[in-house]
């Protein structure tokens, strides 16, 4: 396919499913017209099959698809996320940064081939080993951006301030030193790394995605109220429109510690303290009373939904019904990476809600009865929002982020435009409906690889074979 127009027989615009819909974008990968009801000029190219926006990956713990596979197993007494956790741990002190570039780099090439065209990366090992900056502090970060500018999918870069190990001020274990920072280390980072994610942008190829820079406070149990109100105050002198992102209510254990600390449960401690907007993401949140789901969802805050890895670690359900009848906003990631595909985290979210609700169907509403229909729309408007870009879809202004779907692919074939992307995320069977997919305008993704495919795979695989010998779990 050329680049700057492309014209597709079923597209799902903002508004819907349309037909005949002609594509033009300009040099830099912004969406200058979306035609519905067009001709297809002579020479213009078609798309494969149905286009789709691409989806935001909300969350991301790059470093953490390195352990994918290595956990599944119990060890001694009941297994819990605290106990991954000290696992993930272990992994993360011997990191070096050509091993965090490596494995990156490879899981930004899998996202892209699983329909993923950005990506929210929630970085928080910053240090060397030894828990000490490196000489320039910003390394690791920098380790990312290379990562992502290498496999052509956008990134908002969020890097996280941690500093005690729970409520109260706890001092940070031996296994987190490699995360640890002052509030006022943090925001000279953020300094640091503002100009060189604005320059990256600005000069990057043509249709190179840029950076958004924005921050992480990683939690309650890890921020103290006073190093939150800081980060906060700081971030706005320095860009008071970047995303913030938080963890927040995802174990039952976080929630009671919460109560013991302050009397309140987590997102109502957040509300009741802290500027919670349309700029922050309120990642997993699934802890949450009905109070909670009602001022978290019109306070304009975006829920950042990572379904597998919340399945994986045992996490609870999101309710997401409650949420969307109180109007909030929600996105996917894939979090620790147990899995990388956007279909299969839709796909687990609509699942999970079958499975509390016993009901099908649950995520479709009165305007959009598809429920892979409402559930690709949604997702994409929060995916957007959580990452502060214009990528919420395919309508001029925004960036030309998109998915062709291989109409001849089986869980396809013979299906109207809907039912096509209900097979692709339901009934593909583990496999890939993905044909190509465009980042800016700029193919980064055909006939389901990336031309980066073979590299990427081997040094991931290189650098976790490293990490393995030094670590065995």
């Amino acid at each position: 396919m050329t680049e700057k127009i492309l014209f597709a027989a079923d597209a799902l615009l903002p508004t819907g499913w349309a037909r005949d819909v002609l594509l033009a974008w300009d040099e830099r990968g912004a969406l200058l017209q979306v035609w519905p009801g067009a001709a297809r000029p002579a020479g213009v190219p078609a798309a494969a099959g149905p286009l789709v926006p691409g989806m935001p990956n909300l969350h991301s713990h790059a470093f953490q698809r390195g352990i994918g596979g290595l956990t599944e197993f119990r060890g001694s007494g009941e297994d819990s996320f605290w106990s991954w956790r000290s696992l993930m741990y272990r992994f993360a002190l011997k990191l070096t940064p050509g091993q965090l570039e490596a494995i990156a780099f490879g899981l930004y090439v899998e996202m892209l081939e699983a329909g993923f065209t950005a990506v929210c990366e929630f970085h928080y090992v910053h240090h060397d080993a030894d828990g000490r900056p490196y000489a320039d502090d910003a390394e690791l970060a920098l380790a990312v951006m290379r990562a992502a500018q290498r496999a052509g999918i956008g990134l908002t870069l969020l890097p996280v301030l941690y500093q005690t190990s729970g409520f109260g001020a706890k001092p940070p274990g031996e296994g987190q030193r490699r995360f640890i920072r002052s509030t006022e280390s943090m925001l000279r980072l953020l300094e640091r790394l503002k100009p060189l994610c604005e320059a990256q942008g600005a000069h990057a190829p043509a249709g190179g995605p840029a950076v958004r820079l924005g921050v992480a406070p990683h939690s309650l149990r890890a921020v103290p109220p006073e190093a939150l109100r800081e980060l906060l105050a700081g971030l706005d002198a320095i860009d008071s429109t970047a995303p913030v992102h938080i963890h927040i209510a995802e174990q039952v254990q976080e929630v009671e510690d919460c109560l013991a600390w302050s009397g309140q449960r987590p997102v109502a401690w957040l509300l009741d303290h802290a500027p919670v907007d349309a700029r922050w993401c309120l990642v997993h949140a699934t802890h949450m009373d009905a109070g909670e789901y009602r001022r978290a969802a019109a306070s304009g805050a975006v829920a950042g939904l990572c379904p597998t890895t919340e399945a994986n670690l045992g996490d609870g359900i999101f309710a997401l019904p409650r949420w969307t009848a109180d109007g909030g906003a929600w996105g996917v990631g894939s979090d620790s990476h147990a899995c990388v595909n956007a279909a299969e985290e839709l796909m687990l979210l609509e699942y999970s809600q079958r499975l509390a609700t016993r009901r099908r169907n649950v995520a479709a509403d009165a305007q959009q009865p598809e429920v892979a229909t409402a559930m690709t729309l949604a997702a994409v408007r929060g995916g957007a929002q959580a990452a502060g870009r214009h990528i919420a879809g395919l309508a001029p202004g925004q960036q030309a982020d998109f998915v062709v779907l291989d109409a001849a692919h089986p869980a396809l074939a013979g299906l109207a435009a809907p039912q096509q992307l209900a097979g692709h995320v339901f009934a593909s069977h583990r496999t890939s409906a993905v044909h190509d997919v465009f980042v800016n305008g700029r193919a980064r993704v055909a006939a389901a690889r990336h031309p980066d495919h073979d590299a990427a795979q081997a040094g991931f695989v290189t650098a976790r074979r490293q990490l393995l010998q030094e670590s065995p779990t």
